[in-house]
């Protein structure tokens, strides 16, 4: 079982990491390279990157693209750069990486990939309505989409759309799953979800993944099998709770009345057995490369 964790989790761990063993600017390199063998590279390339270090990952995914001798190009949402992303920049621009602004008048129907660096699990609040518009410009533009880390607009928490969110064909998470790529939301804007390991020391163990063929146990006697809609009606006294807090209101039922339950968010599943919390999801590895 591969491990699932909070947003609040996985910056810890990268915290410690970082001031333990591997530097930042390492850590970086290694999601663009696990990124960068996700996906078989064709075309027009586009990487879209906002101003913090989701942005310095497609920096660091463009230089390693040039050096495979592809032509990506650098959409910067921002003028302003992360430390590391800064450094990742400057080496794309070492290396013919065209480097060009946009907002969300951009047009970006003439590219056949574009991948996603705008925003990190660790946005929380609501987007701007230029960053609205950018995001409505992807979900338009008919390209194959590459979500790096979480799709921009969806939180990593509780999976809402924050009110919109890239709509991706493959999202790569980094380090670890995190909650919020299975609840609310999350399903009906990532088509297919893989992680890439990049050596994070996990600081916490806390949930698990399980697969379609391990799902079985947990649906049988005793257990409550229903969608997120149906589990709120009958379960939920503040619905709004139940949407920010899945995980605590399913669990919390599950202990008060001693049952399984496992409710389905379009195809990804929240478990919850008492004592444990599973994340299930047709989702996982379910990839087309698309090339």
């Amino acid at each position: 079982m591969e491990n699932v964790i909070t947003v609040k989790n996985m910056r810890e761990s990268d915290e410690f990491t970082i001031n333990t063993s591997v530097s930042s600017r390492e850590l970086m390199r290694r999601a663009a390279q696990g990124v960068c063998d996700s996906v078989s590279w064709y075309g027009r390339i586009a990487i879209v990157c906002g101003s913090g270090n989701n942005g310095g990952d497609g920096y660091a995914l463009g230089e390693i693209l040039a050096d495979k001798g592809f032509s990506p190009v650098v959409l910067r949402t921002s003028e302003k750069f992360s430390d590391d992303g800064l450094y990742y920049y400057r080496q794309c621009v070492k290396k013919g990486v065209g480097d060009l602004l946009c907002d969300e008048f951009t047009d970006f129907s003439e590219y056949d990939i574009i991948v996603d660096c705008i925003l990190g699990t660790g946005f929380s609040g609501t987007l701007r309505e230029d960053m609205i518009g950018l995001i409505e410009q992807i979900n338009r533009s008919g390209a194959y989409v590459v979500s790096v880390d979480i799709n921009s607009g969806l939180s990593g928490s509780n999976g809402l759309m924050l009110p919109v969110a890239v709509v991706s064909d493959l999202t790569v998470s980094v380090g670890y799953y995190k909650t919020g790529m299975f609840l609310n939301d999350a399903p009906r804007v990532i088509r297919s979800l893989k992680n890439v390991d990049i050596g994070i020391k996990l600081l916490k163990k806390q949930f698990y993944l399980i697969t379609s063929d391990e799902l079985s146990p947990f649906i049988g006697y005793s257990s409550e099998v229903l969608t997120a809609d149906r589990f709120s009606l009958e379960y939920a006294v503040d619905e709004e709770e139940f949407r920010r807090s899945p995980i605590k209101v399913v669990a919390g039922e599950s202990r008060d009345s001693g049952k399984v339950f496992v409710v389905d968010y379009d195809g990804s599943k929240l478990i919850c057995d008492q004592s444990y919390v599973y994340f299930q999801s047709d989702r996982i590895d379910n990839i087309d490369k698309r090339m």
